[in-house]
């Protein structure tokens, strides 16, 4: 690759593009919207987020030091990260605590960047990061659902025009934000009927001697203020 490729390629992964219009960020933020709000639609778009969730455990894992074996998505949407460490301590409390905070942080992350005009650093970002979760996936299904959603940022990123780019982009961004705010919510109604005994805040619980109610309410704080951040970046507010 020569030199005036390379620059031509870095200025367009890595250059300022135009904000879209309000318009355009007012209906990708109802067309996610109603990928979250009706329940047999969300039983399809949860997957999107299950591979965000899993997708924190994983890389906070490896950033806390501990070694990573493996990630499982499911067809009901549940997902499993298997790292090896220390079974007590920051590190995995940090790991366990990622999971449900990932899609928020991750919605907040990419409004970020589109408000600083990054919508292409965004999808070849989004992209990297795909790539580099598939290799840690160990089920078939899990392979098929992560190589659709990374094909879909590759495509977009490299054949469509600015205003699919940035349409794509904040749908995508919209929909973690606000697909982040549901699970929450969603073990919340399970723990209150007796189920998902081993959930992420019952982990935490024990890790921390702090009651699973207190980790559910950091759930719902980091993706409440996560929507309300984000959603301000993306509307220009």
């Amino acid at each position: 690759m020569d030199s005036t490729t390379a620059t031509d390629l870095w200025d367009r992964v890595f250059g300022v593009q135009p904000h879209p219009p309000v318009w355009l960020t007012v209906v990708t933020g109802l067309v996610a919207l109603a990928a979250v709000t009706p329940y047999g639609v969300w039983r399809v778009t949860r997957n999107a987020v299950t591979i965000a969730h899993e997708g924190g455990h994983a890389l906070v894992a490896l950033v806390c030091g501990r070694r990573l074996d493996g990630i499982r998505l499911h067809s009901d949407t549940s997902g499993l990260t298997v790292s090896r460490g220390r079974p007590t301590g920051p590190g995995m409390i940090l790991t366990a605590a990622a999971g449900y905070t990932a899609p928020s942080l991750l919605g907040l992350a990419g409004a970020w960047l589109l408000a600083a005009g990054h919508t292409t650093a965004l999808l070849w970002g989004a992209a990297a990061l795909l790539a580099a979760m598939l290799v840690m996936i160990r089920n078939a299904y899990g392979v098929l659902t992560v190589v659709l959603a990374g094909g879909a940022f590759v495509v977009v990123s490299w054949l469509a025009g600015t205003h699919v780019q940035a349409a794509f982009a904040y749908a995508v961004v919209w929909f973690l934000l606000l697909g982040g705010v549901r699970p929450p919510f969603e073990l919340q109604r399970k723990r209150r009927h007796g189920g998902a005994p081993d959930s992420d805040a019952d982990q935490l619980a024990r890790l921390t001697n702090v009651p699973p109610l207190v980790w559910l309410f950091f759930f719902h704080v980091v993706s409440l203020c996560s929507l309300a951040g984000g959603g301000r970046w993306l509307l220009g507010l």
